[in-house]
């Protein structure tokens, strides 16, 4: 880990010399996580405007029944979000880190999600 020191000169002139530290960082405790590229943020954009237009076609269609059909994505999403969770865990992710994107506790999230693994 690198720090950088900025010193002024009698000119005015600020410099900057980089100071090495000693790595804190306990590897046991904190582990490598691969970082594989993907555009999960479009794919996201992506399916909310096929439910936003999907909502759009029903309401202008007054097809009714089709709200039925929108509950069962509802549930298909929640089954996603246990299938995303499990895979997070996986990958080495605490209840904590996963909690705190989803908005909830720890606890919350392992007690909803946790029998799932």
């Amino acid at each position: 880990m690198t720090a950088t020191t900025i010193t002024s000169r009698q000119n005015g002139h600020n410099h900057a010399h980089p100071q090495t530290e000693a790595n804190t960082v306990k590897n046991l405790l904190t582990p490598n996580r691969a970082r594989l590229v993907v555009e999960n943020d479009a794919y996201a954009a992506f399916a909310q405007r096929i439910l936003r237009a999907y909502a759009r076609r029903i309401a202008a269609s007054g097809d009714i029944e089709s709200l039925t059909l929108m509950i069962r994505l509802a549930d298909d999403i929640d089954t996603a979000i246990g299938e995303a969770v499990t895979g997070l865990r996986g990958f080495g992710y605490s209840w904590a880190e996963i909690g705190s994107r989803l908005g909830v506790t720890r606890q919350a999230a392992q007690q909803r999600w946790g029998g799932q693994s």
